[in-house]
């Protein structure tokens, strides 16, 4: 089979992830990346073509595929350049910065026949497909609860040189919140477990710690359509160390039994008063800018982009969809609107 030909936009951390993920597969080649202070060095350090700029290299004809790695609020723009030109796209979560952007790219690829994939590479986890798994099995019966936090200390990454870059971005107004960051993740994994959807967000906002027009931090309540309550704690504020074992964290209450996750570290189980341990996650090093790049983390990153070119040569869709990426962007902002408003907001209102 043909090798995928893929080019990459942007060349910060997961810029170069997914220039990492394409150089390990035989299925794919990876031909160019732009966008970037670091795009050069990227370039020389993988023995590829360096574009002046992402709109030269979307409009290469010898690429099949585009990855997207910029910053959140280019994604659309550069996906539907992608699409007029005929390529394929893998786009990092978020899939876009607003509900209508996400559509419009939906609606635009649907149109032309095109695969677009969202970077939800936490399903390739072995964790959190084991997980899925005993849920799935009916191992701790009806799934009633849900306790979910997504916390860490950006102040602490900034300070590790090996991350580098400019985190402009961050503060950018543009960039929406942290939010739109943090919550794609949660969101989607709840879904793909439960086979449910958000049905309405109750959540409050704020920002703290540093100066930033953007949201750091929100605690919310999500109910899904199967009954299911979750809550979600997001925060990239957390002081240095943090709590222990909550920078992703998911808590199930079931009927029969509890099952704790920790995607990074164990996944336990209890239906009979005593915990058990049914996977432990070796380190995956991803808040470490010298293990990043091993092969714990990239495992993920590389069947993700495998499922991505399965999807394009009609094999069934393993990897995020561009419906899941629509339902993570809509999460995110009932969540900021029902901050906003001080009050309950249904997901119809949103979508």
């Amino acid at each position: 089979m043909t090798k995928l030909r893929i080019g990459v936009t942007g060349s910060g951390f997961m810029g170069r992830t997914h220039v990492e993920a394409a150089h390990r597969l035989d299925s794919t080649e990876i031909v160019a990346v732009a966008g970037g202070s670091r795009a050069p060095k990227v370039a020389a350090d993988y023995g590829i073509a360096c574009e002046r700029d992402v709109e030269s290299l979307i409009r290469r004809s010898d690429l099949d595929a585009i990855v997207i790695s910029t910053p959140h609020w280019l994604h659309a723009d550069e996906a539907l350049l992608a699409a007029e030109t005929g390529k394929h796209v893998l786009v990092e979560k978020p899939m876009a910065t607003t509900v209508a952007d996400s559509k419009h790219m939906l609606e635009t690829f649907r149109a032309k026949g095109l695969t677009l994939s969202v970077g939800y590479h936490q399903r390739f986890r072995d964790s959190n497909k084991k997980a899925g798994e005993l849920i799935q099995q009916g191992k701790i019966g009806a799934v009633r609860c849900l306790q979910t936090s997504a916390l860490f200390d950006i102040m602490a990454m900034r300070s590790d040189s090996g991350f580098g870059g400019n985190w402009g971005w961050w503060t950018d107004p543009r960039s929406v919140a942290h939010l739109i960051n943090s919550a794609p993740h949660t969101v989607d994994l709840c879904r793909w477990w439960f086979g449910s959807e958000i049905k309405s967000v109750a959540a409050l906002s704020d920002t703290f710690r540093e100066e930033n027009p953007n949201e750091n931090t929100t605690m919310s309540l999500l109910e899904f359509d199967n009954g299911i309550m979750a809550t979600f704690w997001s925060s990239s504020v957390a002081a240095s160390p943090g709590f222990p074992g909550e920078g992703f964290r998911f808590r199930f209450m079931g009927d029969n039994g509890l099952i704790d996750l920790d995607p990074f570290g164990k996944l336990l189980l209890t239906v009979d008063g005593k915990w058990e341990t049914v996977y432990e996650q070796p380190p995956v090093g991803f808040d470490d800018s010298n293990a990043a790049f091993g092969t714990r983390r990239m495992q993920a990153y590389c069947d993700q982009m495998q499922a991505f070119v399965d999807a394009i040569h009609g094999l069934p869709e393993k990897a995020g969809t561009g419906e899941d990426g629509l339902a993570g962007v809509a999460a995110v902002i009932a969540m900021l609107e029902s901050s906003k408003r001080r009050e309950t907001v249904r997901m119809t209102d949103i979508n």
